[in-house]
Formats: C-alpha cells, structure tokens, sequence
C-alpha cells in the first residue's frame, strides 16, 4: 500500500497557533501604512489584499498567500508598501516571533514562501509589473 503524503499549508499553519489573529476588514480598509513598524506576517484567508508601494505599483494577494514577510525577514523593521482591502477580506495576523518560531519548527515552510515568491517574480516578468 503506497501512502500518500499530505502538506500542511502556510496559512494552515498560522491559523493552528494559538496566538493567531483574525482580522475582518471592509473593502478599502488598510491593513497597515507604508513606514510603519513590520512586525506582523499576513496571510489572507478570504478575499484580496493590494500592496501599493511607494512609486504607485500594486500587488495582489489573493486567499491561501502569505504577504509582510518580506519586510520582516529582508527589510529594515518597516513596511515598505501600503496594504489595502481590496474586496472584504478576513485575514490572519502572526507577530514577527512567533511567525519566526513557526519557521523554525516547520522548516518547510520556508520553502513553500520562497516558492511562492518565485511563482510572484514569474507573473511579474512575463507581466512586465515592477516588483518592490
């Protein structure tokens, strides 16, 4: 008999810890402001989050994509962009240390970000978005 392997997703993941937020936001509310402090991951667990950044362009996060992580994990403690409610969304917030202490008991899912973040620099290349 052959098992089958099942993966737990990222925003599975967050949504199993105890100290997991879930946020409910109407169309057009900010998830957060360019320059304030990142110290939050985002994963969107219904609707589309649109990050704008400071030259004016955009990025979609639709359900089941994780978004912020780049500002805490490359960046200089800050959000680099704005996040906007796109449609109602229900999002699930993670502080920085405890997103940090999920990496490190599933490594895995580091590799499912960095996945992720290829599949984003792919749609943007063929494209011809800029990315931020």
């Amino acid at each position: 008999m052959i098992g089958t392997a099942t993966r737990t997703t990222p925003i599975e993941l967050m949504s199993a810890h105890v100290d997991c937020e879930v946020v409910t936001l109407p169309t057009g509310a900010k998830v957060y402001r360019h320059g304030a402090p990142a110290d939050s991951i985002y994963a969107v667990r219904r609707g589309i989050v649109e990050l704008l950044g400071a030259t004016r362009e955009t990025l979609c996060y639709r359900s089941g994509e994780l978004f912020s992580y780049q500002d805490i994990v490359w960046g200089d403690g800050t959000h680099h962009s704005d996040a906007l409610a796109r449609t109602p969304v229900e999002i699930l917030r993670l502080d920085r240390l405890r997103f940090l202490n999920l990496l490190h008991n599933h490594p895995t899912l580091a590799v499912q970000l960095i996945s992720q973040q290829h599949v984003r620099l792919r749609e943007q290349r063929t494209s011809g978005t800029c990315c931020y």
